[in-house]
Formats: C-alpha cells, structure tokens, sequence
C-alpha cells in the first residue's frame, strides 16, 4: 500500500501546507508546471518525489524531469504527463497512447481544474488535481490524496488548500 500525493500547476510557488497535507504520504507526485528546479528539490527533500514538465518549464527542470512518465506501482499502471486532457477529450499527442495501451490511472495537469473522471471506453480512470500555486485562472487552489493497494485506487481525497490570490 502506498499513499500518494498529487498536484499540479505551483508554478514556483511552495505553500508550507504542502507539508501538512502530504505527512501522512509515501511519495508526492507532481503533473508539470513545477516552475523552478529549486521548487522540485524542495519536494525532493521532503519526500520520494515524481514528476514531470510543463509547458512553463524551463530548460533545467527539462532536464531533469521527463514529459510523459509511465511506471507500475502497488500493481497500477501509471501515466502523468502535463498536457494531457480528458475523458473525450484527450490530448491528440497523447491519445494514440493511451487508446494503445491504455493504464488503470492517467494523470494530466495544465488545465488549472480539477477533474476525476473515470474513462469507461479506456477502462482507466483520470485525474487531474486542478493547480496548487498561486497563478492563474484558478479561484481555488487544490490537491489530491489516494491511496494505490494491490491494483486499488482508492481512499480519494480532494484538499482545496486555499483561494488563489
């Protein structure tokens, strides 16, 4: 059983309720939009830590942080990339992929709204945990936490840490 932590779009921005709100996690994952390296050492120091980039990226947290990442964990596949879409309305970059070899969890950030939309097409359930920094468009900055158990995702929370400001 491994309790993840899931964010996006902080764009440079650590909230010290990041560390309140992912304690009780096992590994943080973040879906791009990091906005600095110093950001994503930050979240490396703090707990083992997964990410990609994002369209604000810059060439250093490119380097170091993949665009799509797939991996198996507790028995679930995995996919996060930033740019992802939806459930009808995926990434045309990205839909040959999943329609392919579709995971059980698809992960995308960039939209700045939360969204957990189980795929029945695909069999695969998507989530996006909305933004959790300080820019854009969002009125609610927003975090999720689950639970991956032997071929599980369960236990979901939604954290709305904030307004944006």
């Amino acid at each position: 059983m491994k309790r993840i932590g899931l964010l996006s779009d902080t764009h440079g921005y650590w909230d010290p309720k990041f560390e309140t709100y992912f304690a009780p996690c096992d590994e943080v994952w973040h879906a791009g939009d990091i906005g600095s390296l110093a950001l994503a050492q930050q979240f490396e120091a703090f707990k083992p830590f997964r990410a990609v980039y994002g369209n604000i990226d810059d060439a250093a947290v490119r380097r170091a942080y993949p665009h799509t990442l797939r991996f198996t964990l507790e028995k679930v596949d995995v996919m996060i990339t930033h740019i992802g879409g939806y459930p009808g309305r995926y990434n045309p970059a990205v839909l040959p992929k999943l329609r392919d070899n579709p995971p059980k969890l698809f992960i995308a950030g960039h939209s700045h709204i939360l969204k957990v939309i189980y795929d029945k097409k695909l069999e695969c359930l998507h989530m996006n945990p909305g933004a959790a920094g300080k820019y854009g468009f969002h009125q609610v900055r927003t975090l999720l936490r689950f639970v991956l158990d032997e071929g599980n995702i369960r236990d979901l929370e939604v954290i709305e840490i904030g307004k944006q400001v």
